[in-house]
């Protein structure tokens, strides 16, 4: 069986993992998660007790968890290197360097917004100090993040591979949380914007949004997580 990715929405960090299988070019699934509700029923949390999207199931019935296993259960597969390096090589020990600031300081950085704004009846002084404290943490990891892009036009050259698509699930909320000024980092910002721009990152976020465009052909179909979950109840 074709191994289906659970994605959360809205703004799901997993969405870089739907254009990272459209790049692969591999059949896949995928399955909608709402964050907000669907991870904290129970049924869910017997799946990933974490709670939390992404979630792979390979066909085999494993759940495999955590944004960086499952780039690495990408590049296992990833036999003619759309989205990777031959292992060992100079090139895929940097794509795993960049992957890993990427998965922790980077979207660490986002939580006191994240915090703030499900905050429902928090008190707004408190509020509007996790988004100071969070304004000073995005930026700082936005500044190293733009002395780690060069002069290529993504992460790892002409191509883009899976650290550029970990890097733009997170990226983007930058944008959504007013963090960063348009100006500041101008090759981080550069590169998101040419990555939005890109087929597959476009298919990953318009499935997210609740559309149903085709993509390249690797998609084999949505299934519901009712089902999944019933699957592995």
């Amino acid at each position: 069986m074709e191994p289906t990715l659970l994605y959360g929405f809205p703004l799901g960090s997993s969405m870089g993992l739907v254009a990272s299988l459209e790049w692969l070019g591999q059949p896949y699934r995928l399955s909608r998660v709402d964050m907000l509700s669907e991870m904290k029923t129970p049924e869910y949390l017997r799946l990933n007790p974490r709670g939390e999207t992404p979630v792979l199931l390979p066909g085999d019935g494993r759940a495999v968890t955590e944004t960086m296993a499952i780039a690495a259960w990408i590049e296992a597969r990833d036999d003619e290197r759309r989205v990777s390096f031959a292992p060992g090589t100079a090139q895929a020990d940097r794509m795993h360097q960049l992957i890993g600031f990427i998965n922790t300081g980077f979207t660490a950085a986002f939580t006191p917004y994240w915090v703030a704004l499900e905050m429902e009846d928090g008190d707004p002084a408190y509020k509007a100090a996790l988004r100071q404290f969070g304004h000073g943490l995005v930026n700082d990891r936005h500044a190293r993040m733009e002395e780690l892009i060069g002069d290529a036009p993504y992460l790892m050259g002409d191509r883009p591979t899976l650290a550029d698509g970990v890097f733009i699930g997170v990226a983007r909320w930058g944008a959504f949380h007013q963090a960063v000024q348009t100006g500041d980092y101008p090759r981080t910002q550069a590169l998101i914007a040419r990555l939005m721009a890109d087929p597959a990152v476009a298919f990953a976020q318009a499935r997210e949004d609740g559309e149903t465009p085709p993509g390249n052909g690797a998609l084999l179909g949505e299934v519901p997580l009712a089902q999944i979950l019933r699957d592995h109840a």
